[in-house]
């Protein structure tokens, strides 16, 4: 089973920037990799995709200000957070799912996940 584990959470003032990453254990090159993130008492919530051809997708929350991206050879997932509020404060989770993916923004179709790094905006 692939292991992810995530890097670049942290504290930051509101309108500032982080980079989070990804790394795999094994070639995820087959897989829809995404990012989740879940704030205390809310249900977790589908971030960004990268479809198994780079193609992004992003909920709400995230278009126009966060940019995944994606490089099979080396960290496989970055997620670029621009312009982050205090709504962004959650802990951000990698995922991963071998394609096809039905609903790519939906938790419940990802098996493999990261332990998730903090991300808090003030």
């Amino acid at each position: 089973h692939v292991q992810l584990v995530e890097s670049g959470g942290g504290s930051v003032q509101a309108g500032g920037s982080l980079r989070l990453a990804c790394a795999a254990s094994d070639d995820v090159s087959k897989y829809y990799m995404a990012w989740f993130r879940q704030a205390p008492g809310k249900e977790r919530e589908g971030v960004a995709v990268s479809a198994t051809d780079g193609s992004p997708s992003y909920g709400a929350s995230a278009k126009g200000r966060f940019t995944i991206s994606r490089d099979n050879v080396r960290q496989p997932l970055d997620l670029q957070m621009n312009s982050l509020n205090p709504e962004d404060t959650a802990t951000y989770y990698c995922a991963a799912e071998p394609s096809p993916v039905l609903k790519p923004l939906e938790a419940y179709e990802y098996r493999f996940w990261g332990k998730g790094t903090q991300v808090t905006v003030s």
